[in-house]
């Protein structure tokens, strides 16, 4: 099996793992009364895999997205120029100002 494929399928596990503690923890302090909801609906069963699973799919990427960051090899040094960037200065823009009041410009429309 290719080492990515092998890499993927590795973390995309320990991301439903995470995904599953997490659930586990949602249910056991009862976070908005989910615990409840669980165990008085017929449903419940359903609900915690649909949340497993969907869970399960962020964090799966996430996982995934942290481990494809951190092959970075940093053997070679890189960068970019170290040269100053130049300064732009600001003038100043006359701006024509209507001192007319608010009443002599409601009729004027």
């Amino acid at each position: 099996m290719p080492k990515l494929i092998s890499l993927y399928i590795r973390q995309v596990a320990i991301g439903f793992a995470i995904s599953a503690a997490f659930v586990a923890m949602l249910l056991y302090f009862n976070v908005a009364n989910l615990w409840h909801l669980v165990s008085s609906s017929s449903e419940g069963i359903l609900a915690v895999i649909v949340m497993w699973v969907l869970n399960g799919i962020v964090f799966a990427g996430v996982q995934f997205g942290i481990a494809i960051m951190r092959m970075k090899d940093d053997s070679q040094p890189g960068g970019g120029k170290r040269s100053a960037l130049p300064v732009m200065l600001a003038e100043p823009v006359p701006v024509k100002i209507d001192r007319r009041t608010r009443q002599q410009r409601q009729i004027r429309r």
